[in-house]
């Protein structure tokens, strides 16, 4: 079982250099061995990531053409919906990391009653989602408030686990391994749910409705649009039903994954921490927004992890509608995430060795190129698929990099304000409101253009501009975005000087304190 682990107690019994006993005569391990963790601890915290990853990319890639298509709303009405449940997502964000640096330390932790109780309600307000409501004029209220509410359980369960690297273990070296441990679930994770969602509902294509377009001359590309002539059709309560399979095989997966979490991590206390005064919201907001290397990396990460987002949320339609791989969509995006998935190893090789900031310009940039080449080419299924590969290489960077920096600049801030302790949680949670809220906005923004440009729900084909608006989106907006995040990433003040430098003032500040706690213990026992 997954218990917090509270602060070890030393007792001498002598004053012979021997290593110290507890109280019952055990021997008590040293600040290293306790430090340390083991492959089997860091594999069951990664595991703990993979819920996440898996609904998330389950709804980044095919909620927006499941509003559309499946549920048939109309894209302003599903403009609304993805607007508002991550307008709404990133505002919990900060008021549970708040709420989770708040909360008193139980005998199963700080972060993992949050983990554990978010859970079942979780799970039971996605499969919802994916349901589709026997009224029509409801149906828009239906996954507005099923949306949000698996938002908010899914924060309370993702921002206690974020935060809890930092309680994992005291030594950075073990954070940034369990760190790499993590990206490499998670991004398997955005695999096992693009497959689950992809496959099973690959296999069951709403039936498309033809429009004026499908009887317009062919393009350049040999076929307008027009895969859907070679494509095997289901019934559209067939497709309801496969959606509905696929969240019920996610679900089961959802609690397997936080079972396991639970059952091999040990949350560990450190017992100073507990005693820093309470401060209110505005008071971590200030702290946290008065940090200027925070600032800088939450800044040049939200641009980036925006570019991505957006690339995310309108690739399936891109596929099917501007490509016409109707057929073929699910498995490009599963090769997207498996390459991702095979290239974290490298990243984390790489930023070892080069350093973070120089694995940020490489890693994203690496993208770029191949944005630009998937809306310049003819619609060629092979060179789709090559173009896939190569862009998960960049998306392996762009999901290992923030969470690998994250801890860095909590050190930093710990460094420069040493008697401020126990708000790793606040951090965490702005990145991640931040991040969330300028997604809702561009994916509200991107369904809502699909709206103007004459976006035909359940169309076999689209018009011209629904054409040119896909493009924009997923080339040319997401390059600017990258720039940008870029050209913050120049002010980025921890560099690898920097961040050992930290790590070795905060090894000698716990070596203080664990060094001041034996002494008290080893007196009290004496006394």
């Amino acid at each position: 079982m997954a218990r917090g682990e509270g602060a070890e107690q030393y007792s001498a019994t002598s004053l012979l250099p021997v290593k110290p006993l507890s109280a019952d005569g055990i021997k008590v391990k040293t600040r290293e061995q306790r430090s340390r963790l083991s492959v089997c601890s860091k594999l069951c915290y990664a595991v703990g990531g993979a819920p996440y990853q898996i609904t998330g990319s389950a709804l980044g890639f095919f909620l927006q053409i499941y509003l559309l298509d499946v549920a048939q709303l109309e894209p302003f009405y599903a403009s609304i919906i993805l607007f508002v449940g991550r307008a709404w997502d990133a505002v919990t964000d900060p008021t549970v990391g708040f709420l989770v640096s708040r909360t008193q330390w139980t005998r199963l932790g700080r972060m993992m009653p949050w983990i554990l109780l978010s859970t079942p309600f979780a799970v039971l307000s996605y499969f919802m989602i994916w349901y589709v409501p026997p009224v029509e004029q409801g149906k828009v209220f239906w996954y507005l408030v099923f949306y949000c509410l698996f938002q908010s359980l899914q924060t309370c369960f993702h921002v206690p686990y974020s935060a809890l690297t930092m309680f994992i273990s005291d030594d950075q070296k073990e954070r940034d391994s369990a760190t790499a441990y993590r990206m490499t679930v998670e991004v398997l994770g955005t695999v096992v749910g693009t497959a689950i969602q992809g496959q099973i509902v690959g296999g069951a294509i709403a039936p498309c409705v033809p429009t004026v377009y499908d009887a317009l001359p062919p393009d350049g590309n040999g076929s307008r649009l027009g895969s859907h002539a070679n494509a095997s059709f289901v019934s559209l309560d067939e497709t309801k039903q496969a959606y509905m399979i696929a969240s019920g095989v996610i679900c089961a997966i959802y609690v397997l994954c936080a079972a396991i979490l639970f059952m091999g991590v040990k949350e560990r206390e450190v017992s100073v921490r507990m005693k820093s005064e309470q401060i209110t919201f505005c008071q971590g907001l200030r702290l946290v927004m008065g940090h200027g290397p925070y600032i800088k990396l939450v800044l040049g990460f939200l641009f980036t992890s925006l570019a991505f987002m957006l690339l995310e949320g309108n690739f399936a339609l891109f596929l099917t509608c501007a490509l016409g791989h109707r057929n073929d969509f699910q498995n490009i995006l599963l090769v997207i995430m498996l390459s991702g998935t095979v290239s974290i190893p490298f990243w984390q090789w790489f930023l070892t060795r080069f350093g973070k900031k120089t694995a940020v310009y490489f890693g994203i940039t690496w993208a770029v190129p191949f944005m630009v080449l998937i809306v310049c080419i003819k619609s060629n299924l092979v060179i789709s698929y090559m173009v896939s590969v190569a862009a998960g290489v960049s998306v392996a960077a762009a999901f290992l990099l923030p969470w690998s920096m994250l801890p860095d600049v909590v050190d930093d801030f710990k460094v420069n304000n040493p008697d401020i302790h126990g708000h790793e949680a606040i951090f965490y949670s702005f990145y991640v409101f931040f991040t969330k809220f300028a997604s809702g906005v561009s994916l509200g923004i991107s369904t809502l253009s699909l709206d103007f440009a004459g976006y035909v729900t359940r169309g076999c084909s689209q018009p011209d501009s629904v054409t040119l608006t896909l493009k924009v989106l997923v080339s040319p907006v997401p390059v600017v975005l990258i720039a940008l995040g870029l050209l913050i990433f120049k002010t980025y003040p921890i560099d690898e000087e920097r961040r050992q430098s930290n790590r070795k003032l905060l090894q000698e500040m716990l070596d203080t304190e664990l060094d001041s706690e034996s002494d008290s213990a080893e007196l009290g026992s004496v006394v």
